[in-house]
């Protein structure tokens, strides 16, 4: 797999931080699972802050603190809820990660033609929202832009836009400065998984006649 498009270093510092919502989180663990590159960031990121971490002098802890650690060692451990076995096969969905597979979805429906959309559950509070894109092949999308971000994975197939080739694998970062229109490549469909903050926001004459109809 050739990766050439990634998250922008301050993602990437954040994911390591933990500092994400929890839909940009699962977009940004969709792209490590498939760029070994990126992983090797995220540690670099990783050990930084455990630097910094040891460097900062010691700081007085709590009169209770040891007590309130007993008593949590103390309690009862919950037992553990069995895995719920994956609800998208690969054949379905190809380069999904495992970790996104056991997640509910909705089922696929349309929302432009050529153009299927399916819902993730998250199974934590995000303020993005996480879902699959599928797109035909050679299907060209309206032009437009977004009110929030858009952090695309691409999982199987591949587009074009503005001049770059994006496929399995590969990262797309859009947000209220960018102003696109993907091109699906022939031959297969292109199927994402996207993590999504904001509104899409069509432009022309025929997207503005779209507008109403197509919520992502």
């Amino acid at each position: 797999m050739n990766i050439e498009h990634h998250p922008p270093d301050d993602l990437l510092s954040a994911f390591a931080a933990g500092t994400l919502d929890h839909g940009q989180h699962v977009a940004i663990a969709t792209h490590l699972a498939a760029c070994a590159q990126c992983r090797t960031a995220v540690r670099d990121f990783e050990q930084v802050g455990g630097a910094l971490l040891t460097a900062l002098a010691p700081a007085a802890m709590s009169a209770h603190a040891l007590s309130a650690v007993e008593t949590r060692l103390n309690e009862i451990p919950q037992p553990r809820v069995a895995a719920m076995p994956p609800s998208v096969s690969e054949a379905e969905v190809p380069g999904l990660p495992a970790f996104v597979r056991r997640y509910r979805f909705g089922e696929w429906k349309w929302i432009a033609p050529r153009v299927h959309l399916r819902s993730i559950e998250l199974p934590h509070a995000s303020d993005s929202r996480v879902f699959l894109l599928k797109s035909g092949p050679g299907t060209r999308m309206l032009q437009h832009t977004h009110t929030g971000f858009e952090m695309t994975c691409v999982l199987s197939g591949a587009f074009r836009q503005a001049g770059d080739r994006y496929g399995a694998g590969d990262f797309d970062f859009g947000d209220d400065t960018l102003d696109h229109r993907p091109i699906v490549e022939e031959g297969r469909d292109c199927i994402c998984l996207v993590a999504m903050h904001g509104e899409l926001r069509l432009r022309g004459l025929v997207g503005k006649m779209m507008q109403r109809f197509i919520r992502l």
